[in-house]
């Protein structure tokens, strides 16, 4: 369970001033710890509300299927205790396909289908956006949720005039706000699945959900079908021919690492988990505030098609 129940984190900056009283109110700032007046409350002051999203799949022998859920829920609660915004309960399903591995495996991973997850998030937003709520920040630590949610993205903000975000904030091709920070060399894929950076930061989260044992490093390469002129070197859905990444395919997570490790995780530590964490979480918490400015006219807030 990643929710312990209602806390406050008090290691963590506040990055807002003069809202003592305002966050005296709550005893959470979980959507789901709260009652209907707490809500209430809430909204006669504020109207940005955090979603954290995910995914439950495998991470190589050495990681929880938790994994990406632990950077959304993370970076989420601290971002809501920095600047004193709500978040709701974490969606830990995402979309997923090319780790469900062989039937029978027994891989773990539960993965949505687009539709059911863009019927998802449409749900979750319109519910929020019908209470009240007129900046709806997703907050998202799966990768491959990338690839489907744009058209719901743009529908919420085309239906409702809501402010609608979508925040990744993790590190595979692009290193952005974490330079610096990771020891591996950018061949040995520090950024990747459950490599140097997720390895860090699940130790950081929980040390004794890593069997740090069973980790090691591997690399990925090209699916057996493809002729040896291709390479491969990341999780990314294309890879390189002579030289150039214009070729794309839907291959399967084991097609191109048969354990589910990309990169060498041997490297990582607490210590860089709690780091990237904070770098992170300060990173989206300041880009917040700076959309609470923003001027928000919502022109259809009933969520009437809520039955079928």
């Amino acid at each position: 369970m990643l929710n312990p129940g209602p806390k406050y984190r008090t290691d963590l900056p506040h990055l807002t001033e003069g809202d003592e009283e305002f966050r005296k109110k709550f005893i959470s700032w979980d959507l789901g710890d709260l009652t209907y007046v707490d809500i209430r409350e809430y909204l006669k002051e504020k109207d940005t509300i955090l979603v954290p999203m995910a995914s439950l799949e495998q991470h190589g022998p050495h990681l929880p299927l938790y994994t990406d859920t632990v950077t959304a829920w993370e970076v989420s609660t601290r971002v809501a205790e920095m600047i004193a915004v709500l978040h709701t309960p974490v969606i830990w399903m995402g979309y997923s396909p090319q780790h469900m591995h062989e039937p029978g495996s027994g891989r773990g991973t539960i993965t949505l289908r687009s539709t059911t997850l863009l019927n998802l998030i449409y749900d979750v937003g319109r519910s929020l956006i019908h209470h009240g709520f007129n900046r709806i920040i997703f907050i998202n630590g799966h990768g491959s949720n990338v690839k489907v949610i744009d058209p719901i993205l743009r529908k919420l903000r085309y239906e409702t005039g809501a402010l609608i975000s979508f925040v990744k904030p993790y590190m595979e091709n692009y290193v952005g706000i974490l330079e610096g920070l990771m020891e591996n060399p950018w061949d040995e894929t520090p950024g990747w699945h459950s490599s140097e950076l997720e390895t860090s930061q699940d130790m950081a989260w929980n040390r004794d959900l890593v069997r740090f044992e069973r980790a090691e490093f591997t690399r990925a390469h090209i699916p057996d079908y493809l002729p040896e002129t291709f390479d491969k070197k990341d999780g990314m859905p294309d890879v390189a021919f002579e030289g150039y990444k214009y070729f794309t395919f839907p291959m399967d997570h084991h097609e191109f690492i048969e354990s589910g490790t990309i990169g060498n995780p041997l490297r990582a530590t607490p210590e860089k988990g709690e780091e990237a964490f904070r770098r992170l979480s300060e990173h989206v918490a300041r880009g917040v505030l700076e959309l609470q400015k923003v001027e928000v006219n919502v022109h259809t807030r009933e969520f009437i098609d809520r039955v079928f």
